[in-house]
């Protein structure tokens, strides 16, 4: 990504300090926004969205979200924007 190009990181953990389970809910947030993406794909693949991927940072389970997608889809956005909080997870802007 380009150094314009803004990321909203949710973390596997709540703000007391739990880990969110289950374990593969990075995956599965991924797996749900996977259509979202910059052009129809015409492998007929299962894959993630450029915009919202699982990671690891730092030994924790995450997703990366490409702060583009608010314009793009702005219910995606605000889809995975609601998961962080209503799950009440730590989230970062980088």
């Amino acid at each position: 990504m380009s150094v314009s190009e803004r990321q909203f990181i949710i973390y596997g953990i709540t703000t007391e300090g739990q880990r969110f389970r289950p374990s593969d809910w990075a995956e599965r947030l991924a797996g749900v926004m996977s259509p979202f993406r910059p052009m129809p794909d015409s492998g007929g693949h299962l894959t993630y969205s450029p915009y919202v991927l699982p990671t690891i940072i730092d030994g924790v389970r995450c997703v990366v979200v490409d702060c583009r997608l608010r314009d793009i889809e702005p219910l995606a956005w605000s889809f995975v924007y609601g998961f962080a909080h209503d799950n009440n997870l730590k989230t970062e802007d980088r």
